[in-house]
């Protein structure tokens, strides 16, 4: 890549990612409810809680800091965009998706929990995300709540996750070209990472030029993240990655890597990120270290 960033830049982030990493936890923990009956209460904070980068949270931290946001509302849409997400890999790993049996290095919920628990717990997942969108204590405005609660479900629908899901359970054993290989992905996988940023975006108006520019970051981001998954899966053990390795090849899903080789696929990785840092320049953005720096760890990552 040919985005640099200086070493201090690098370390600011690395503490403003720890401290932001923790205050969603925290946020996790006070709304994700333990009281649910019958158990669900425990099923849903297993699914969510104590795992994962929180990609997607920071995203929207990054951007609402970025644009000049409303914070409190940008937390609220960082941890409804990190239910939706956790509900899709409860689901996902079920035994009529994915059937896996590792996530964020412990058993998945429908192991720990039986099926019909991890279903609910995804199907309650779904439900807080929009509910923290529209609190009523007054602390989000209506206009702000509806503008969030669209682009999440968009990015959540049938044009985005759940379309992109099912474009990737009806290509087992398809041998996809890269146009249709980008075109599942951007649905399943980029959707939410794009509506991560445009949900951090909304939380002030910014004009028209600068939400383009976010537009584009976000999908290059999240292809991305993509390609660098695909990577990992041949690259990284299972311990690393905290699911299952190898798993794609397994079930001859297509992938990057099986489409262009590893060299190749991380090239494009690579290449991809350098149009969304491009994008940031043209934004016209002035606080803009945190996402590139964000950018440059989606490429990095060990996991």
């Amino acid at each position: 890549m040919t985005q640099t960033l200086a070493p201090e830049t690098l370390s600011a982030f690395a503490s403003w990612r720890e401290a932001q990493q923790a205050a969603v936890e925290r946020a996790l923990s006070s709304w994700v409810p333990a009281n649910a009956p019958a158990g669900l209460g425990d099923a849903m904070r297993y699914a969510v809680l104590d795992g994962g980068k929180r990609l997607r949270p920071l995203l929207a931290l990054a951007t609402c800091e970025a644009v000049g946001g409303h914070a409190a509302a940008a937390m609220r849409a960082a941890c409804a965009v990190e239910l939706i997400h956790a509900y899709s890999l409860v689901h996902d790993d079920m035994p009529c998706m994915d059937n896996d049996v590792l996530r964020r290095g412990k058993p998945t919920v429908h192991v720990q929990f039986g099926e019909a628990q991890a279903l609910l717990a995804g199907d309650a997942l779904q439900a807080l995300a929009f509910e923290l969108l529209v609190p009523d204590d007054g602390s989000v405005e209506p206009a702000m709540s509806a503008r969030l609660c669209r682009l999440l479900a968009l990015a959540a629908g049938a044009g985005g996750m759940a379309g992109g899901q099912a474009i990737d359970l009806a290509s087992v054993g398809v041998a996809l070209d890269q146009p249709a290989l980008e075109l599942m992905h951007r649905h399943k996988t980029g959707a939410l990472l794009q509506a991560s940023v445009m949900m951090g975006a909304a939380t002030v108006r910014v004009s028209l030029d600068t939400e383009a520019r976010l537009v584009e970051y976000g999908a290059c981001v999240g292809l991305a993240f993509q390609v660098v998954d695909d990577i990992l899966d041949v690259t990284a053990d299972s311990a690393t990655l905290g699911k299952t390795a190898g798993k794609d090849a397994a079930a001859d899903k297509p992938t990057f890597v099986s489409l262009m080789g590893l060299a190749s696929a991380q090239t494009y990785a690579d290449r991809v990120l350098d149009q969304a840092h491009e994008a940031l320049r043209r934004s016209g953005i002035e606080r803009s270290d945190t996402l590139h720096a964000l950018a440059d760890w989606v490429g990095r990552r060990a996991s």
